[in-house]
């Protein structure tokens, strides 16, 4: 029972760590377009962010209930060390990918490093793949959706506001991105924190702590503080290239990107769909550039990301299964 309760403080520790990486790492997502369009200073839109991201956590629970639900065929075969291996597998690949500036999605990672660990624990048949196959559909169609309807909305825009002098329409729209940063940042929050919510709360199921899969309110305020303490710490390293190596933004052009991003990610939210923000924010900013002109998007940098994208899934699931075997060596 000694050795339970360790290995379940261990989860919470780690769940919650990768809450606050994800939160640094993922903080340019909500900020990053207004920072570069010099909508709001930087102290500013991080401290912004990160209270709305917190807001953003409290309000749902659908999306844990998917990640914690729908990875594994039942709970009962899911123990502590599994999600450890799961969970650091993740840390390592968020860590190494902020360290390069490198955009990548804090949810493929953590769903590569669970697949590893559960794969060498118990086999393929811990797996349910029906689950998984839903939440890699979601991932991989949520920035295809991004980049359309960026594209949609910077024409209809254009429509609107094209008669208008740049000078008008950028200082007009430099305002209006207060909000949509402030939206984004609350999706952002009602999706990512979620995940650990999830991790933490098959946990504590698996292991007895709790009698149904139902996240409790604590867990709900422990990773909601630990995703905005995150975004407090800033993600300057990314924000430079979500802001400006893939489509120099001007504020219109943000405008439209923020919105889009923020009404994506939380349709996903209310359809319990975990996504990666990563991935739709930046499919927003190719789809605004692409509604300018073609080759107005830097597809070179597009293309590194979309490699990081690809690559996530099979390098954390081996980071996950090399991490059971040390575990499972300890315990």
């Amino acid at each position: 029972m000694h050795e339970l309760q360790y290995l379940m403080f261990t989860v919470i520790v780690l769940a919650l760590l990768f809450d606050f990486i994800n939160g640094f790492h993922d903080s340019a997502n909500a900020i990053a377009t207004s920072v570069s369009t010099r909508a709001l200073p930087p102290n500013t839109a991080v401290m912004m962010a990160a209270l709305l991201e917190f807001a953003g956590a409290m309000i749902s629970t659908g999306v844990a209930k998917t990640i914690g639900g729908d990875i594994v065929s039942s709970t009962q075969i899911v123990d502590e060390k599994i999600i450890i291996a799961g969970l650091f597998g993740a840390i390592v690949w968020n860590l190494v990918t902020w360290w390069f500036a490198m955009p990548s999605s804090s949810s493929h990672a953590l769903i590569g490093g669970m697949i590893g660990a559960v794969m060498v624990s118990v086999g393929s048949t811990g797996l349910n793949f029906d689950g998984i196959g839903k939440i890699v559909v979601s991932l991989i169609a949520s920035p295809v959706v991004a980049w359309f309807t960026g594209i949609i909305i910077m024409n209809v825009l254009f429509r609107l506001f094209g008669s208008l002098s740049p000078h008008t329409v950028n200082n007009g729209f430099r305002k209006m991105q207060v909000l949509t940063a402030a939206s984004m940042a609350f999706s952002h929050g009602s999706n990512d924190a979620q995940k650990s919510m999830g991790i933490i709360t098959l946990a504590l199921f698996s292991g007895g702590f709790i009698s149904e899969f139902e996240v409790p309110t604590y867990v709900k305020i422990l990773c909601a503080a630990a995703m905005s303490l995150g975004v407090a710490f800033g993600g300057q390293r990314i924000i430079k290239t979500i802001g400006g190596k893939i489509f120099k933004l001007e504020p219109i052009s943000g405008f439209a990107a923020d919105l889009n991003s923020s009404l994506v990610v939380f349709s996903a939210t209310l359809l319990h769909l975990p996504v990666s923000t990563t991935h739709v924010v930046s499919g927003s900013i190719m789809g605004v550039g692409t509604a300018k002109r073609i080759n107005a998007v830097h597809w070179g940098v597009a293309q590194q990301m979309v490699m990081a994208w690809v690559m996530t899934i099979p390098c954390t699931a081996v980071m996950g299964a090399l991490t059971y075997f040390l575990v499972d060596a300890i315990f």
